[in-house]
């Protein structure tokens, strides 16, 4: 056969991943503090784009396409068609909304009105002041805490000075975090002295810093309380045998009763291992739920997004029109094309985005009933094939969605992902039950079990077989484990003491 040149023309069909089809699939696993950052840059460079004004007086906010009146009748009304967004912006609108794609339409005035409803004053509108009362004051760390007591510790300013440099080796959890050994040649002074000055150095508050292990945390802690007696020293030197639940040998070590271990163990439990946590300088964020589930009168759930963390973004359309007018240029006439397209992409991407978070979480709240009214005995195995197929979505969409995003209901506030639970295979073949409510059924077993009968992995395996379960004993060891429950001989240990107490 002979190689020859020739022309040929072919078509077909492909998923170009162009910037904005990027920008909407981001846009869906953002969460709202993302999102509102997001789009403060958005602002920042499209100046067609601009923040919806607080709604007053608890009137009804219109759809967002009633906000953007209809384009001058000196431009060209093509450039508002589908086919011209496709053109200008190198994608189409069926390959990020197979639901939606791009037909002229009004929105669910209903949904539009919820998101476009959140409150805009902290997110900061053009021309509002700085809310003060939303910026988080800055915390005291734990090097600043403790310099503030070395200044009234020391006379000398050689020991001021070793003071610092021990505060400066300080980890998160309080704890020296070099040998003094070490340190004190480095610094060039005896051991002795950098020992001296570390005794005064534990003396500060919080009770346990500057401790060199947990074992001196919790004597330091129990100095200062007075009770660190000979029978606690015995006990914190022996904290392995604490942790194995030796009460035999521990009661022998430490000359005490089942009743004064018990007390000895429940002080002990009540001492903080990591004192230095408290300045550790991390803010910790309230938990702002994306969709609310409330009981309807009908006996159903009304769902609905939360309207305090949606988005609230205008096109501002009489700009474009003023602008428009004066542009001269072929280049200021394409900056302005390509901002208002971009301004419209942006708009329609954040709504499909209320409109697929709510879909997903009406599916999720379908599927997971018997939950939101029974308990979490009955939350139902539920993977993101599951909701994919019921809404007709993909499993990827669903994944990006259900992504830190947040649901309140009667029983809580759940994040989207704890929904979706692995199954585990019924014994009697039957409908297979959620990892989530095994676990619970685990707890329950040993809770509910004596001193005479401390339950064994193999017996929580046959009594879970019993209820329909059926499951291996590996699992109920990783889950007993993850859940920090201890084994079965540890328990009878700390049971066995428990009774003894009691009949003593």
């Amino acid at each position: 056969m002979g190689l020859a040149a020739r022309l040929q023309l072919r078509q077909s069909q492909s998923l170009v991943m162009t910037p904005q089809l990027m920008q909407s699939i981001r846009l869906l696993q953002l969460t709202h503090i993302e999102l509102d950052r997001f789009i403060d840059d958005e602002i920042e460079r499209n100046p067609l784009l601009e923040r919806a004004p607080s709604e007053e007086g608890g009137s009804r906010p219109e759809p967002y396409e009633a906000d953007v009146p209809p384009p001058p009748a000196s431009d060209d009304p093509a450039t508002w068609s589908a086919e011209t967004i496709a053109d200008q912006l190198d994608t189409s609108l069926e390959n990020v909304f197979p639901d939606d794609p791009g037909r002229v339409e009004h929105v669910d005035p209903t949904l539009s009105a919820q998101w476009k409803s959140a409150s805009g004053t902290a997110s900061g509108g053009s021309g509002e002041g700085v809310d003060l009362d939303g910026m988080a004051a800055t915390g005291t760390t734990l090097r600043d805490h403790v310099a503030g007591q070395i200044a009234f510790a020391f006379k000398s300013a050689t020991d001021t000075a070793l003071a610092h440099e021990l505060a400066d080796t300080l980890d998160e959890n309080g704890y020296l975090g070099l040998p003094l050994g070490e340190l004190a040649e480095s610094l060039g002074v005896t051991p002795r002295r950098l020992e001296a000055v570390l005794k005064i150095c534990q003396t500060f508050e919080p009770a346990g810093i500057f401790a060199r292990d947990l074992r001196e945390c919790l004597a330091l802690q129990l100095r200062t309380k007075n009770r660190f007696d000979p029978a606690m020293q015995a006990l914190i030197a022996h904290l392995d045998l604490l942790a194995r639940r030796d009460f035999e040998t521990l009661r022998r070590l430490c000359g005490v009763d089942d009743a004064d271990l018990l007390d000895m163990m429940a002080e002990i439990r009540a001492l903080d291992p990591r004192p230095g946590l408290a300045f550790s300088g991390g803010t910790s964020e309230i938990v702002v739920p994306d969709v609310l589930v409330k009981p309807a009168s009908d006996g159903s759930w009304a769902i609905e997004l939360n309207p305090d963390v949606l988005p609230r973004v205008l096109v501002d359309q009489s700009y474009y029109a003023e602008v428009s007018r004066h542009a001269r240029s072929p280049a200021d006439r394409t900056f302005l094309t390509e901002c208002l397209q971009s301004a419209n992409w942006l708009t329609r991407s954040l709504d499909q985005r209320a409109k697929t978070i709510l879909k997903v979480s009406t599916e999720i709240v379908r599927q997971q009933d018997a939950f939101l009214i029974n308990g979490i005995r009955h939350l139902k195995p539920l993977n993101l094939r599951n909701v994919a197929d019921a809404i007709g979505m993909h499993e990827s969409t669903v994944s990006r969605v259900t992504s830190n995003k947040y649901m309140l209901t009667p029983r809580g506030v759940f994040e989207l992902r704890f929904f979706f639970t692995a199954a585990l295979q019924s014994a009697e073949g039957g409908d297979a039950h959620s990892s989530e409510a095994v676990r619970d059924r685990i707890r329950q077993l040993i809770e509910e079990e004596t001193a005479s009968e401390v339950l064994s992995d193999d017996s929580i395996v046959e009594l879970l077989r019993k209820t329909g379960v059926d499951i291996a004993r590996r699992t109920v060891a990783k889950y007993r484990e993850g859940m920090n429950i201890p084994s079965s001989v540890q328990r009878r240990r700390e049971k066995r003491a428990q009774s003894r107490s009691a009949a003593e």
